[in-house]
């Protein structure tokens, strides 16, 4: 009886070894930017969480407007990004899917405009800096316009990606642009150069997920869970020793642990249940409305399967 005993425990350890084995060969590369919200995907990688779960992950900084790009060239199997964009991505038949929810922003991305600007509706006409169409910046702007009743068609864009048209805007170019944290702190901090007129408190339209390739979850599901779980137990991390994980997260970043902390007040990370609950129906509903904004701004041509373009499986 003890020989069945330890014979048991002894195949349910090899059992162990191998998922970890055959999660740990499976090499994945994950597109990002330095947004705050990404942030505990960096942790996991730096605090040794992604190995711990078996896996070999490549962070990638890539452009939002480029990062379709590096999926459809396999230099990336996955990607965070605003749920929008999924939909953009799809539509120009990049087939991907969201399999978890990142963040929520609370303040994190917004407009600056110049002093003398009143209202959004006084920027008809103006020269607004923002990142290329088919970004998160872009359709902010776009988001901002028509809920002030303009159109993209009434002012004069130039695409800048959002560190860039921070620095441009602080340095006296452009009457507007379109940036986040932590660039979004720099015209909080300079207030003679500027003012921040709108943000996602104003307009709670920021929301963004985790995703793959279909054919890299078909092939890898096992490691697609221990994304999510990686994630998670950041968060984890996060609330254990938030010094700490503040410090590693603003390192990446070229900021302190304290300022990196201030640029994390402006927004709200989601664990597995938030991602639970989010991905079985406000995705759904927030997606149809942001869709019609992509059409009616020309970004997409027809709209995808909204619902082929999400993958729960993975937070259960």
């Amino acid at each position: 009886m003890r020989f069945f005993k330890l014979s048991a425990i002894a195949c349910i350890a090899a059992l162990g070894l191998a998922t970890a084995a055959e999660a740990q060969s499976t090499k994945v590369g994950i597109g990002i930017s330095g947004w705050t919200g990404f942030a505990p995907l960096t942790l996991a990688a730096k605090a040794g969480i992604f190995e711990k779960n078996g896996l070999d992950v490549t962070l990638k900084k890539i452009p939002q407007k480029d990062r379709h790009l590096a999926i459809a060239a396999n230099d990336i199997q996955c990607a965070a990004t605003t749920v929008e964009t999924w939909i953009v991505w799809n539509a120009a038949g990049i087939a991907t899917k969201q399999i978890f929810q990142l963040d929520k922003s609370y303040g994190a991305d917004g407009m600056v405009v110049r002093n003398d600007v009143k209202a959004i509706a006084d920027l008809k006409g103006k020269t607004i800096a923002a990142s290329a169409p088919g970004t998160a910046p872009y359709f902010t702007l776009a988001w901002f316009l028509k809920k002030n009743g303009l159109t993209l068609k009434d002012v004069k864009v130039v695409n800048m990606e959002p560190g860039p048209a921070a620095q441009a805007f602080l340095a006296g170019q452009n009457d507007a642009a379109m940036t986040y944290e932590p660039y979004l702190s720099a015209v909080r901090e300079k207030p003679e150069a500027g003012k921040i007129i709108a943000t996602t408190l104003d307009y709670p339209m920021i929301l963004d997920t985790f995703g793959c390739t279909p054919k890299f979850l078909d092939e890898n599901p096992k490691a697609a869970k221990a994304l999510a779980d990686s994630y998670f137990q950041a968060l984890e991390m996060i609330q254990a020793d938030k010094a700490k994980a503040y410090e590693i997260m603003g390192a990446d970043v070229k900021q302190s642990g304290e300022d990196f902390g201030k640029s994390a007040a402006y927004l709200r990370w989601q664990d597995k249940a938030a991602s639970q609950k989010f991905l079985t129906g406000e995705i759904f509903s927030f997606s149809d409305e942001a869709a019609a904004i992509l059409l009616e701004a020309g970004i997409i041509k027809q709209k995808p399967d909204i619902k082929a373009i999400v993958d729960d499986r993975f937070v259960k």
